[in-house]
């Protein structure tokens, strides 16, 4: 079993960045872990982009470039090819939010298809990605999970949103590309979750493509998982399982509080955490059955996947487990995970600067909501900051 240092090796988990790029993060890390600074500059930026000033240079300098992998897909060749160097694989995630009309929802399911191609023909890249929104308006997502009759309009869209899913997955099987399809709030993920399970029952015989992803902040997807994959041994499909903490919580218990339901969300952290790990431990013991994706930055469920796979003799390089980290962030975990040879990704956003901007505000506001993250990173720059003599 690996001692729990690896992930303090500041040299290896820096090794891609240049001194300048090791002080942006500095600078970038410092200035997220002031809340009054985040919502004062995500303020300023909001409306700087809308405005049209001319800001993007200085946005794509920075924040942009720092968590980004660039605006297109050749944009991020670079990116990709320097961390498969270390053994870092890439998941590119066109990461354009809140678009909500017919044409565009068709421009993203090509989009997502041409990013499989783009996969399949480069090393590095198994996964590819998409959001359930970006398929769909969510209102037609939360009518269909809330059981409320549709509009003939609506109908249509319902049925579109279905041949899209089967559309890419079916390219995703084709080009042997794992695909993950990402969460959502808990009032349209009913939706999704019955959609994904059909698409992992028609695309998962063989072995797992389709990866549906489980909110681990929500208490009953440990009970869900064990009905999926009784499901599974039933019907006779592989599971694909991308656990995640949630990315949410503010919003669900803000929601259930308005309209008096009990929230989905655990009481704390701790027992997010206790979830999140108990799912992992029933996911080792079925591993014949379920593939898994451990997305986390949290490093002593990272330990534990390590111990477990110790204890029960799996390999680290096993293609049935995956860690992921956004790209950005926890470079000390990916990095040093990859060094032992565990399979690595990273979640690698790209898009227009001025498209993206929802997702990179989002990023600093969980940030600067998950303190302790925020002042890991700080101490590990600046431990590599001293390795290399910078301060």
């Amino acid at each position: 079993m690996l001692e729990q240092k690896i992930f303090d090796d500041t040299k290896t988990a820096f090794s891609l960045k240049s001194d300048s790029e090791l002080e942006r993060a500095y600078f970038l890390f410092k200035m997220i872990s002031l809340q009054p600074l985040v919502k004062i500059g995500t303020a300023v930026t909001r409306f700087a982009l809308n405005a049209s000033l001319p800001v993007e240079g200085l946005v794509r300098a920075t924040v942009f470039d720092h968590f980004c992998g660039g605006v297109s897909e050749k944009d991020c060749v670079s990116t990709i090819d320097a961390m498969y160097s270390k053994n870092v694989h890439s998941v590119l995630d066109f990461s354009v939010e809140g678009k909500e009309t017919e044409s565009l929802f068709d421009s993203a399911l090509e989009r997502v298809m041409s990013l499989i191609d783009f996969a399949k023909d480069r090393p590095g890249m198994p996964f590819s990605v998409f959001k359930p929104t970006g398929f769909g308006r969510f209102e037609v997502w939360r009518k269909v999970t809330e059981n409320e009759t549709l509009s003939d309009k609506e109908q249509q869209e319902w049925k579109r949103i279905q041949e899209r899913f089967h559309k890419v997955c079916k390219k995703a099987k084709a080009c042997d590309i794992k695909l993950l399809i990402d969460a959502e709030e808990s009032w349209m993920q009913g939706a999704v979750d019955d959609l994904v399970l059909e698409m992992m029952q028609t695309y998962n015989q063989e072995k797992p493509i389709v990866f549906t992803t489980l909110q681990c902040y929500r208490w009953d997807r440990l009970a869900y998982l064990k009905d999926l994959h009784q499901d599974g041994i039933e019907k006779g499909y592989h599971l694909g399982i991308k656990i995640v903490r949630g990315a949410y919580m503010e919003k669900e218990r803000a929601r259930a509080e308005e309209k008096g339901y009990d929230s989905p969300i655990c009481k704390d952290k701790p027992e997010t955490d206790a979830h999140f790990n108990a799912m992992l431990v029933y996911i080792f013991d079925n591993l014949e059955d379920i593939w898994a994706f451990i997305g986390t930055h949290n490093e002593e469920s990272n330990y534990l996947a390590i111990e477990i796979m110790a204890q029960k003799e799996i390999a680290p390089d096993d293609g049935r487990v995956w860690f992921g980290q956004l790209y950005g962030m926890s470079d000390h975990i990916s990095y040093n995970l990859a060094k032992e040879g565990y399979n690595v990704t990273k979640y690698v956003p790209f898009g227009p600067v001025k498209d993206v901007m929802p997702y990179l505000i989002r990023r600093a506001e969980e940030n600067t909501s998950v303190a302790g993250q925020t002042n890991r990173e700080l101490s590990l720059i600046q431990e590599e900051r001293r390795r290399r003599k910078l301060n």
